[in-house]
C-alpha cells in the first residue's frame, strides 16, 4: 500500500506535523470539496446535495453492520444518553463503567443514580483494565457494560468480543464508545457480538463536526421505546411526509431514534471522510497506525522516556501517551513548532493516522529532546 499517495489529500502536511488525530482531524481535500459541493448546490438549486441517510451504507460497511442498524446522531455523547436513557434501570440494579473513561461516557450513566441505580467503577492497573475486573464487578443484576473500546488517555484497547461474553453471561448489554476506534481500528459489530455504538465523525474518521453515527443491533430496535421523539422517528402515513399528528408510529429500523433535520454539510464531509477510509481499507490504516505507535514507543524506550500506553500488542492502538518533564509546557512548544500534540493525563499523547510518516515521529521525538535540553 502506498500511503505517501495519500498525503496530497491533506494539505495540512505541507504546513504542520499533525498528530493530533485523537483530539480532532484535519480536513481532506475530499471531506472540503464534498462540503463546498454542498453549498453550491444549495446556493443553485435550493436542494440539498446529499441525502444524510445516504451516509449510513459507508459507515454500516465499516462496521459490518446494515444500514437499518444505523442512527444519525450529531456526535458521540448524544448516541450515549440515548442509550442510558432508554434502557431498563430498576432500583438496585447497576452498570459497570471504568474510570479512565472520557466524560461522554460517565456523566450519563452517572445520572442514573438519581434513580437508585449503582455506578460501578473498574479501576485500572497502571493503565491496563484486565477482563477478570469486570468478571468480578459484572453480576446478574448488571443492565449495562459501558466501555470506550479505545481509551483517550492511553489508548489502551479492551477486548470487546470477551467483554460481551462475559456481559452477556449475566443478561446485560454492551456499549461501546468507538470514537477513538472508528476510522483507525477494524470493527466487526458482529463478531464482536456488540449490541450499542456510539461515535462522532470528527477524529478518526477524518469528518467534520455534526455528524455521528449510533449502531443498535437488529434484534434490539424493537424492544426499545426512543427517549426523545420527533418526525424523523416515526413512518410516514402515505405519502413522504404525510403524518398522523395523533399517534406515534415508530419506524421499524434504527431510524426511530433520529429526532429531526442533520446537518447535511457535516454529511456530506462525512461520506467523502468515510469513503476515503474504506479505499485506502481499514485493515491497512490499522497495520499502518500500529507500525507507526510502535516505532514512536521503541524510540521513545531508547530515550528513556516513561510511556504510560500500554507496550503489549494485544492492548495497544493509535495512541501514545509519554510523560517528560514540564509536559504542558513541552506540548506548547512542540505546538509553536508546528508539530501538534495534545497534553492528556499528565503526558504527551500522539496520535498519528495512516497518511503520516515514520519521518514525522522522528522528527517529533527530535525537537522533545530538543526542548528538554533547552530547559534543563
Amino acid at each position: 500500500m502506498n500511503f505517501e499517495m495519500y498525503r496530497e489529500e491533506f494539505p495540512i502536511v505541507n504546513e504542520y506535523i499533525y498528530l493530533n488525530h485523537a483530539a480532532h482531524s484535519p480536513a481532506s481535500k475530499r471531506v472540503v470539496e464534498a462540503i463546498k459541493e454542498c453549498l453550491e448546490t444549495l446556493k443553485s438549486k435550493g436542494e440539498y446535495s446529499i441525502n444524510a441517510r445516504e451516509t449510513k451504507r459507508a459507515f454500516a460497511k465499516l462496521i459490518n453492520a446494515s444500514n437499518d442498524e444505523i442512527a444519525l446522531i450529531t456526535n458521540t455523547s448524544q448516541g450515549l444518553n440515548i442509550i442510558a436513557n432508554m434502557l431498563n434501570f430498576a432500583p438496585g440494579t447497576n452498570v459497570v463503567i471504568n474510570d479512565m473513561e472520557y466524560p461522554s461516557n460517565t456523566y450519563p450513566w452517572i445520572k442514573l443514580k438519581s434513580k437508585g441505580v449503582e455506578v460501578r467503577f473498574v479501576k485500572n492497573e497502571n493503565g491496563i483494565i484486565p477482563l477478570e475486573a469486570y468478571e468480578k464487578a459484572i453480576d446478574d443484576k448488571t443492565v449495562a457494560v459501558a466501555v470506550s473500546h479505545v481509551e483517550w488517555i492511553n489508548g489502551f484497547k479492551h477486548n470487546l468480543k470477551e467483554l460481551a461474553e462475559i456481559a452477556h453471561n449475566h443478561g446485560a448489554y454492551l456499549v461501546v464508545d468507538a470514537v477513538q476506534s472508528a476510522g483507525a481500528m477494524k470493527i466487526d459489530v458482529k463478531k464482536m457480538d456488540i449490541d450499542f455504538l456510539a461515535c462522532g465523525c470528527y477524529k478518526w474518521l477524518l469528518g467534520p463536526t455534526g455528524a455521528g453515527y449510533l449502531y443498535i443491533k437488529s434484534d434490539l430496535i424493537g424492544e426499545f421505546t426512543p427517549p426523545f421523539v420527533g418526525w424523523a422517528s416515526v413512518k410516514y402515513q402515505e405519502d413522504p411526509l404525510t403524518f398522523n399528528i395523533h399517534e406515534i408510529h415508530w419506524r421499524e429500523n434504527a431510524s426511530k431514534f433520529e429526532i429531526g433535520s442533520m446537518s447535511h454539510l457535516s454529511y456530506a464531509g462525512a461520506q467523502a471522510a468515510i469513503e476515503l477510509i474504506l479505499e485506502v481499507g481499514i485493515e491497512n490504516i490499522e497495520k499502518r497506525i500500529l507500525q507507526l505507535t510502535k516505532h514512536l514507543i521503541d524510540r521513545l524506550m531508547e530515550a528513556g522516556y516513561e510511556v504510560q500506553s500500554p507496550l503489549e500488542d494485544e492492548y495497544r492502538s493509535g495512541i501514545v501517551n509519554f510523560k517528560v518533564e514540564n509536559g504542558y509546557e513541552v506540548q506548547k512548544k512542540l505546538a509553536e513548532s508546528k508539530i501538534i500534540t495534545s497534553f492528556r493525563g499528565g503526558g504527551i499523547r500522539v496520535s498519528p493516522h495512516f497518511y503520516n510518516t515514520r519521518n514525522e515521529i522522528d522528527m517529533l521525538l527530535e525537537k522533545v529532546n530538543e526542548i528538554s535540553k533547552i530547559k534543563k
